[in-house]
């Protein structure tokens, strides 16, 4: 079976430091392999090498058969959970919105392009169960509410690889259950590969197919 992620004798120093050295990992198509270790151990970084924003010391990453390179829309990417502002003026629609055109300037879509953007909104939405909540303000929701939004977020190009750095950070057990199973429902019905960063490793106990 193909990889989604490529992973061959990876090296990555920060200055006099070195975080990992010769690492292999193959991630195949709808696989979850959780990433553990202490705080400065070098977690999100791997992430940021996945995400073409760190570069290698030695070695290579390559996603979907290709060099990683910086914006891949084969990537989704859930950020650490971090509370919100209460007064963001976005909506949680919005902030799909961002995963699927905010790289781009200019006039938004109109007519049709309009319409199959809503429905890709409405669809990513509904798919981690959001939707009742869509036009309400992010800073408004819940700590598991945003999450859910920020995954809806990461899923909105259809990524083949979901890279997931602490999204249990901060949430009570409920909520880090729902968040683990709604990335679990995701990897089975669609084949997504997820790269999933925590120390919360009772949550994925249940669906993990691997520990790094």
């Amino acid at each position: 079976m193909t990889s989604v992620l490529d992973i061959d004798d990876a090296t990555l120093r920060i200055g006099a430091r070195t975080l990992w050295s010769g690492l292999d990992l193959h991630v195949a198509p709808g696989e979850f392999v959780a990433v553990l270790g202490a705080n400065g151990s070098g977690k999100t970084s791997l992430l940021r090498t996945v995400l073409g924003l760190q570069a290698l010391t030695a070695g290579r990453i390559r996603v979907a058969g290709e060099d990683v390179r910086r914006g891949s829309r084969a990537i989704g990417y859930v950020p650490q959970q971090r509370r919100i502002d209460p007064l963001t003026p976005l909506r949680a629609r919005d902030l799909v919105g961002l995963g699927i055109d905010g790289h781009r300037w200019g006039i938004g879509p109109v007519g049709a392009a309009r319409r199959a953007r809503r429905a890709q909104l409405d669809a990513a939405l509904d798919a981690v169960d959001a939707l009742a909540y869509a036009d309400r303000p992010v800073g408004q929701l819940s700590g598991g509410e945003q999450q859910r939004v920020r995954i809806a977020q990461a899923l909105a190009t259809d990524p083949t690889l979901l890279l997931c750095d602490e999204p249990l950070l901060s949430l009570d057990l409920q909520h880090q259950q729902a968040v683990t199973a709604l990335v679990d429902r995701r990897r089975r019905t669609h084949g997504t590969a997820v790269l999933f960063v925590t120390h919360e490793i009772n949550p994925v106990l249940p669906y993990v197919d691997r520990v790094l």
